[in-house]
């Protein structure tokens, strides 16, 4: 590189006097080096510009062939409705697909007798419909397929509800309450009211599926925020809920919840599925948090020495949210753990001894599909 730029010499005259300036080899490098880092500079810029016409070009061919298909679609119609055989065959496939779904129903759901059967009607209906629209008969047999497939659903959900509410009352919640909470929980939105016919009604069969779909996830979306871990990996519960003597005063004090004794730093668990609603300190408690799990459902976690968790954060059962401490009014590493129903104190030994059974006998049913 030297031995293409040798150092260089220049002379100005000026007012009679003679000035030499020399030019460095290493200047001359470095000024090479800046052009040709402008000129690979400007050769990347065209690439990307031509790059990106390319693809603009691309996309517009891209949406005119799209186009050109939607076109073919629509003249498929109108070869649809010259065959009415050909749609209903493939409608028959796509019911028959659907009701295979139907085969791992339980035997219980049959007992379910508060569900409308439309059998009957529907049978009357598809040999009215053959003997004055032979063509649409097999149209007619897939609409009844398909009401008949709509009270099954209906009667699986009920059934659901049914276990779920039974689930609910032994751990002493009441399953009422729960989907009253989750009807004042929807928060507001545009209206888009649900129909099933070409006048905007809708048929009550499905408005029923509809209803009883709604009932079953608020039930078992409760039955998910119930208390049922552990909150602390100890097997000591130091102080159980209810009167005791105040480790300070000596004096009787209710203890509205259970102390889990400890090593300070051993993690501290989400008792439920939930979302933080608070992460700080409390007068008496200290370092604290607090998983909102609906339906008035709170659990507070106290003591802690360290934080796993932030506010609004979505947390599993489970899940580590802190480490056991020392802070508030605590004579040693500790965590209390309380239960709240709207915010009333309730005895967390409840939930924790009773909750894993009954939630091991509801999901023993492979259709009782978790809700996370």
């Amino acid at each position: 590189m030297r031995s293409w730029f040798p150092d260089r010499e220049f002379f100005m005259r000026s007012e009679g006097q003679v000035r030499f300036i020399t030019i460095s080899s290493r200047v001359q490098i470095t000024a090479a080096a800046i052009a040709v880092a402008v000129l690979v500079v400007w050769a990347l810029s065209m690439a990307v510009a031509g790059w990106t016409q390319y693809r603009a070009t691309a996309d517009r061919l891209s949406l005119l062939d799209r186009e050109a298909k939607v076109a073919t679609a629509t003249e498929r119609v109108n070869a649809y409705r010259d065959d009415i055989d050909a749609v209903a065959t493939d409608l028959v496939k796509r019911q028959e697909f659907i009701e295979s779904m139907m085969d791992v129903m339980p035997d219980d759901v049959k007992s379910i007798e508060n569900v409308s059967d439309s059998s009957g009607e529907a049978a009357a209906t598809v040999d009215k419909v053959s003997l004055s629209v032979p063509e649409a008969a097999t149209l007619a047999k897939i609409e009844a397929r398909q009401l008949a497939f709509v009270e099954g659903l209906t009667r699986y959900a009920d059934w659901r509800s049914q276990r779920a509410a039974a689930a609910l009352k032994k751990l002493g919640l009441n399953p009422d309450s729960m989907i009253r909470n989750a009807d004042r929980s929807a928060m507001g939105g545009p209206l888009e009211k649900l129909s099933t016919d070409a006048d905007g009604g809708i048929d009550p069969r499905f408005e029923r599926l509809g209803l009883s779909v709604a009932r079953m996830d608020a039930l078992e979306r409760g039955l998910a925020g119930v208390p049922q871990v552990a909150p602390a990996a100890v097997g000591m519960v130091s102080s159980s809920y209810g009167y005791r003597r105040d480790p300070f005063t000596g004096a009787a004090a209710m203890h509205k919840g259970l102390d889990f004794r400890g090593p300070t730093g051993s993690p501290i668990f989400a008792a439920a599925d939930g979302r933080v609603s608070f992460v700080g300190r409390k007068s008496g408690y200290g370092n604290v948090v607090e998983i909102r799990h609906g339906n008035g459902l709170m659990t507070r976690y106290a003591h802690m020495s360290k934080f796993a968790a932030k506010v609004g954060q979505a947390v599993e059962a489970g899940q580590t949210i802190g480490a056991i401490g020392s802070t508030g009014r605590s004579t040693g590493p500790h965590l209390h753990f309380e239960v709240r129903i709207n915010n009333r104190a309730v005895n967390p030994r409840t939930f924790l001894e009773t909750a894993p059974n009954v939630l091991e006998e509801i999901r023993r049913a492979p259709q009782l599909a978790s809700t996370k």
